[in-house]
């Protein structure tokens, strides 16, 4: 039996290691190149951070303390879009939230612009309720009913 278990050892030892190595990058995977890949972080939080791939994606990043442990950071983001047009966002985020700008982003209509008919009817209905409520009446609409 040791003489079995010995063999056995030995064989494993011998054995053809090409199985257990990592396989070849093949022409026709989805893998793309990192040509650049830069990383600092400083001992007191700060660091900065920038990135290029070989299908055009680029990203940097820099970052520091802030108010109350938060991180501020500010960066900048570039590809191409499967539309083939370019994107470009630059964005800050600190104590303010997250604030992206880029040619590509919505831009909500500027104000004052129309608002619909039930938009101020609702506001209307909402100030007669407040004077109710202030009056001391119930309303019928919701909430406790009248003692009838």
């Amino acid at each position: 039996m040791k003489f079995f278990v010995f063999a056995l050892l030995v064989a494993v030892a011998f054995a053809d290691t090409r199985l257990y190595e990592a396989p070849a990058a093949r022409a026709d995977s989805d893998e793309i190149a990192i040509l650049r890949d830069d990383r600092v972080m400083e001992d007191d939080g700060r660091y900065n951070f920038e990135m290029e791939t070989a299908n055009g994606i680029e990203m940097a990043e820099s970052g520091s303390h802030g108010l109350e442990g938060a991180i501020n950071s500010a960066g900048s983001f570039s590809y191409t879009a499967p539309d083939g047009s370019d994107i470009h966002l630059q964005y800050v985020a600190d104590e303010n939230g997250f604030q992206p700008q880029g040619d590509h982003l919505p831009v909500a209509p500027e104000f004052p612009h129309p608002i619909p008919q039930f938009v101020l009817d609702q506001i209307a209905f909402a100030a007669e309720e407040d004077a109710r409520n202030a009056r001391g009446e119930v309303s019928r609409s919701y909430g406790t009913p009248y003692d009838d």
